[in-house]
């Protein structure tokens, strides 16, 4: 195993091992899910209840995973992070990741196309692969916050395999700068549900990406609609490969590529509803906002799902070092956490009444009982104000 060494500020000199170092190849199982698939249903004689094993996995699976592992609260040491972050290991298993989801996409594609399935057994593998390759967006978002040129490009083709081009762009030069805002379409409020939030986020972001891409074309004096559009490009080969799909399997597949891009781009949907719910950044006396801090983002350490999201989860660190790898992302003890891993976070979201019963107590936590300090839907003011706003003077008033 890769030993890492160090000397500390007084000259101490440490060694680190990652003991997670191998197990970050447990988030390349999800390109097996489809091609595992398609075995149990041949091995079964064709039995469709096989198709909802993506679903059963990503929903039902992962949580119990997480629930019976647990959390893993550990940091590799501040001197050991930047070796970290040089070591090529963790960068190539981005990069392998990239080919093998084409794959299991491909994989997908065929046994819809070649299996005589019901309409809703189509449907419910158009929203289970969806789910499952949705996770690109997590490599292409680890990707496309480096400075490479070749790191980019990776993530422009990760992302338009479920066809969010736009990603890359709006996430850095929007949800990164508005994050924990009222202003920000892709920070959820308290009482807002989550098919609320999806109503205002996958539109939001999409206008925002291509606002920011028309900026900067024009800044460099080039025209919007040109090869030099980074969302175009990422569009285009959207279009070509659900192209060769449809060639090759025939129209019928149009409406499974619909269903399963748009499960892909929900899946971001939940990942962006958990993360932020209901904090907010104060607005300082110059009309800006603070900083963004690790307490503007919820947190969760149960080590299934990080491994297979590469440390998406230490979501709190993420914001306040954007640049900083997913293999040294650090657990915090004093930020907001999540009560599961995002895929039982994605499960309680989709029952709003649970959700409020566990988060909005939290967020009212998080504000000290002082709601004008959260991130709260205009709609629900009313009902969480008589609910939770307990703000510590009026508190020591009564």
């Amino acid at each position: 195993m890769t030993v890492f060494t160090a000397n500390t500020a007084s000259g101490e000199r440490i060694e680190y091992r990652d003991g997670k170092r191998y197990l970050w190849l447990l988030s390349l199982s999800l390109v097996l899910i489809a091609p595992v698939t398609a075995a149990l249903y041949f091995a079964s004689g064709g039995l469709v209840i096989a198709t909802f094993f993506p679903l059963f996995y990503i929903y039902l699976f992962v949580p119990a995973l997480d629930l019976l592992f647990g959390e893993d609260p550990y940091n590799p040491p501040d001197e050991i992070a930047p070796l970290m972050a040089e070591d090529q290991f963790y960068r190539r298993l981005l990069y392998i990741a990239v080919p093998l989801f084409y794959l299991s996409f491909l994989s997908a594609c065929w046994f819809v196309g070649t299996a005589s399935l019901p309409w809703w057994s189509i449907a419910a593998l158009a929203w289970g692969f969806g789910a499952i390759h949705g996770d690109v967006l997590t490599i292409g978002h680890e990707l496309g916050h480096k400075n490479s040129k070749s790191d980019r490009m990776m993530a422009k083709i990760i992302n338009a395999l479920i066809g969010y081009g736009h990603f890359c762009i709006e996430h850095n030069r929007g949800h990164h700068v508005w994050v924990s805002t009222p202003e920000d379409p892709a920070s959820a409020r308290m009482g807002e549900t989550i098919y609320e939030f999806a109503g205002r986020e996958l539109p939001g972001t999409l206008k925002r990406g291509w606002d920011h891409e028309r900026r900067r074309l024009e800044a460099k004096g080039k025209a919007f609609w040109s090869t030099e559009n980074e969302i175009l490009q990422g569009y285009a080969l959207t279009l070509a490969v659900a192209a060769m799909v449809v060639a090759a399997f025939g129209p019928e597949m149009i409406p499974f590529l619909a269903i399963h891009h748009f499960t892909g781009w929900y899946a971001l949907t939940q990942a962006n509803y958990v993360e932020h719910y209901g904090l907010k950044r104060e607005k300082r006396a110059d009309g800006r906002y603070e900083p963004v801090a690790p307490r503007h983002s919820w947190n969760t350490n149960h080590i299934v799902s990080n491994l297979m999201l590469f440390h998406l989860q230490r979501h709190s660190d993420h914001h306040a070092n954007a640049q900083r790898p997913y293999q040294s992302l650090r657990n915090f003890p004093d930020v907001p956490r999540l009560p599961s891993g995002y895929p039982g976070c994605y499960g309680l979201a989709a029952i709003p009444p649970l959700w409020f019963r566990v988060m909005d107590p939290k967020v009212a936590a998080w504000a000290d009982g002082d709601l004008d300090r959260a991130n709260v839907m205009p709609a629900a003011r009313a009902r969480l104000y008589a609910r939770h706003h307990r703000p510590k003077a009026d508190a020591a008033a009564a």
